[in-house]
């Protein structure tokens, strides 16, 4: 049974009328949601519930007896200028919802209109309640020194500034109910980062991942939403989605940039109503889940290029963060090794391995197409072939292959300058293969294996070189 309170703070809803009340209380339940809902039905105690409870919206009627909607208006503008506060009157006057809106209303309604557009109307307020909360919130949390919870991010290991800034605006974010976005390339611990925000959003349901790549627009609207018996041929029994799986807990959506065109409507349409429904039903059902997607795309380029819905994009990143390549962040190779290759002793009942300098120097040339992940293959395997008491460096050097090197700039073109333009008496061939040698030993920290590999010949041969170099 789903007992989890929507929105976070307090509705309070003021009418003399309690045959009103209740039908306010139960239509905007049942319709929209909004269980966190305070009924008063004397004006005189609206003040005393707002200082007692958590209130973000009012829904006011103008006229009772006692204190005049109108006074409570004043009152609640004056003393909290935070709380949003809606007419709701059975009066349809132009001139008094004009006075009302000079002094302060946020908005005004008749109660006899149409029950969408008033609950349309109320959860319109409601998302500027929680994002002006979530601004708050967040510029509470950015200013502070420090994370408030850095045990949260202890599967994240890193000692990069940059980092711990995305942890620290994940922190700021993660009791939002708005989307969060990570971005960044396969490998670079996407999922790890949601886990985080998960546990941080205080939510007391699962965090159920779906990984979208791939996924035809009737088997994502199916995993998503369920179905009901007989909604098509072989659906014998009635099946829940993932999104009814993660209620009140988080709902994670992995590569998201290659999500169809016909799905990115349905996911569009469930993040702008709230609500969904399964397939072969009429009824629609609530979202109760925080929703946070990954991608490796650039969605800013698919959206340009019309392959990601504008509208879409802009619902989904209005919180995003990045997490940069492993290739950007170097200073965490060493630590990184050292937590995988401790990982790995204890798994593989091995005692732990060092970390030779040649290894580190190696690895630091290397672009890791694979990221993290990539690195902890090969620790992995290191750590299984080892036999000395360090990790070796043949292991490492097999697994990078041919991109050891990692990637320059692109060789001159025919229009930019030779290099030896400069050169008043060109070099021979004997002089340029003297300098690169001493290059590539320069950035091979004197390891001949790394300093072969960087030339493209085979260590034997290097060796042969600098032998005949020291007999001249």
């Amino acid at each position: 049974m789903n007992n989890r309170l929507f929105p976070a703070f307090g509705v309070l809803v003021v009418d003399d009328e309690a045959a009103w009340l209740r039908s306010i209380s139960l239509t905007l339940e049942r319709f929209a949601g909004i269980n966190n809902v305070h009924a008063c039905q004397d004006s005189r105690q609206v003040m005393e519930i707002i200082s007692q409870h958590d209130i973000g919206i009012v829904l006011l009627d103008l006229t009772m007896p006692n204190l005049s909607g109108e006074e409570l208006l004043t009152r609640i503008s004056e003393s909290h200028p935070e709380i949003v506060t809606i007419i709701i009157s059975g009066m349809n006057q132009v001139e008094k919802a004009v006075e009302c809106m000079k002094l302060g209303a946020f908005d005004y309604f008749v109660k006899t209109v149409e029950e969408q557009r008033l609950l349309s109307g109320i959860n319109r307020a409601i998302r500027m309640v929680e994002l002006q909360r979530e601004n708050q919130e967040m510029g509470k949390s950015l200013v502070s020194v420090g994370l408030r919870n850095p045990e949260v991010f202890k599967d994240i290991v890193t000692v990069d500034p940059a980092m711990h800034a995305v942890f620290a605006y994940v922190e700021a974010v993660a009791k939002s109910p708005q989307p969060l976005m990570i971005r960044g390339e396969s490998g670079v611990g996407k999922e790890l980062l949601a886990k985080a925000a998960h546990v941080l959003s205080g939510c007391q349901g699962p965090l159920v991942a779906v990984n979208v790549a791939g996924v035809d627009d009737n088997v994502f609207a199916d995993t998503l939403f369920g179905h009901v018996r007989g909604a098509y041929t072989g659906a014998e029994q009635p099946r829940r989605g993932m999104i009814e799986e993660a209620a009140d807990g988080t709902l994670f959506l992995d590569e998201i940039g290659d999500l169809s065109m016909q799905s990115q409507v349905k996911l569009l349409r469930l993040l702008q109503e709230g609500e969904y429904f399964p397939l072969g039903s009429d009824r629609p059902k609530r979202m109760r889940a925080r929703v946070i997607v990954a991608t490796h795309a650039d969605l800013a380029s698919k959206e340009a290029n019309g392959q990601f819905r504008r509208d879409l994009y802009y619902r989904l990143r209005t919180h995003c963060v990045e997490i940069a390549p492993l290739r950007r962040r170097k200073g965490d190779l060493r630590v990184l090794m050292e937590h995988f290759a401790a990982e790995a002793a204890r798994s593989l009942g091995k005692p732990r391995l060092a970390i030779s300098r040649e290894v580190l120097m190696a690895l630091s040339s290397y672009a890791f197409p694979g990221n993290v992940r990539e690195l902890r293959s090969m620790v992995y395997d290191a750590v299984s072939v080892a036999r000395e008491k360090v990790l070796p460096l043949e292991t490492f050097l097999k697994a990078m292959g041919e991109s050891v090197v990692e990637q320059l700039p692109a060789a001159p073109t025919q229009d930019s300058a030779n290099v030896f333009n400069s050169f008043e008496r060109l070099p021979t061939f004997g002089d340029v293969a003297e300098m690169l040698v001493d290059e590539a030993l320069k950035r091979g920290g004197g390891n001949q294996t790394i300093a072969a590999r960087l030339l493209g010949i085979s260590q034997p041969a290097l060796s042969k070189r600098l032998k005949m170099r020291r007999q001249i």
